[in-house]
């Protein structure tokens, strides 16, 4: 109990910080010198935790919490692509980003903290569930490929939340600064500004229908689970910034989130077949997973840059040759 009082504590503490430091005075543009620093700040954080977690609960404990941290803030590299939908779409000013990212993130972290309760406790109850998981990031992992083969692009759909608030709520025609309600002829309405935050914070949550269930699968602790979906989210807002266009040249980044994805659900049938007695069914160490994790993300990465290099390198040849 007391780890969850200061985990919470901590990180409300952190939020608070990054307010009062942020998003103080006038709204204003994110800089990639901001952004920088506190992506860095907040992988390490993430690692000074995982490190704690090592001295206080040992290695294994701390090679589950980083292999979930990994896993979670991959997956989450690939939801900014929608996020930059949503913002193009609600035409969202670049000064106003940050705190719109902010209000969302910390709505689908609540709301996650109660699917992973509810997970948690389910998993406990039904050991059975371990491979409707499984199957279900086969399935994944599958539509991911079949989609980028098929060069679908993302797109953002409003879910029934979203159109609800819309059809409940009288809204502004504009945005008023960042604020999210205003009075005006002696009536409260909303601004766009709450639309947006609602579409970042549900949508969030929506992928976490993978997510949840890949963690799962590197460990049942809900306190880690909790956790690396908690580090993972707090530096998404700057990295979003940080990356900007260069996420259009992570090519291959869905091969290797599908990749991650079916290794996982592999992992939690295996295991749940060797919990079952079944004698050829092996039990997978985490750290075969984090290993695995961590060199997918690299190579997907590099081979992604080096793609992009080369394009652009033909690119510029292509005039010439024509000449």
């Amino acid at each position: 109990m007391w780890a969850w009082i200061a985990v919470i504590a901590g990180l409300l503490v952190v939020i608070a910080v990054d307010l009062w430091i942020v998003d103080r005075g006038e709204a204003r543009e994110f800089s990639m010198k901001q952004a920088s620093f506190w992506v860095s700040f907040y992988v390490v954080l993430a690692i000074a935790f995982g490190i704690l977690l090592w001295v206080t609960e040992g290695s294994a404990k701390a090679g589950e919490f980083f292999a979930g941290y990994i896993t979670e803030y991959s997956l989450s590299v690939d939801n900014l692509f929608i996020f930059f939908i949503i913002m193009s779409r609600f035409a969202v000013p670049r000064a106003y980003q940050h705190k719109v990212l902010l209000v969302g993130i910390m709505l689908a972290l609540v709301m996650r903290g109660i699917f992973i309760a509810l997970g948690a406790a389910a998993l406990t109850r039904f050991s059975w569930l371990f491979y409707v998981f499984g199957a279900f990031l086969l399935y994944t992992a599958y539509n991911i490929v079949r989609g980028h083969m098929k060069g679908e692009e993302e797109e953002f759909k409003e879910n029934a939340l979203l159109r609800w608030v819309r059809r409940a709520f009288p809204t502004t025609n504009s945005y008023v600064g960042t604020k999210i309600t205003v009075k005006i002829d002696g009536k409260r309405m909303v601004t766009p500004m709450l639309i947006v935050m609602v579409a970042i914070g549900t949508t969030d949550l929506l992928f976490a229908l993978d997510s949840i269930p890949a963690i799962f699968g590197l460990t049942k602790d809900p306190f880690i689970v909790f956790t690396a979906n908690a580090f993972a989210l707090m530096g998404l807002r700057q990295l979003y910034f940080l990356l900007g266009g260069l996420l259009e040249r992570l090519v291959y980044i869905s091969y290797g989130l599908a990749f991650i994805l079916a290794f996982i659900g592999v992992k939690l049938v295996m295991e749940a077949l060797h919990a079952s007695h079944v004698s050829w069914a092996p039990e997978i160490p985490i750290s075969v997973s984090l290993s695995v994790i961590g060199a997918t993300m690299v190579i997907t990465t590099v081979a992604s840059l080096l793609k992009a290099r080369s394009d652009l390198r033909k690119g510029k040849e292509s005039p010439a040759k024509q000449i």
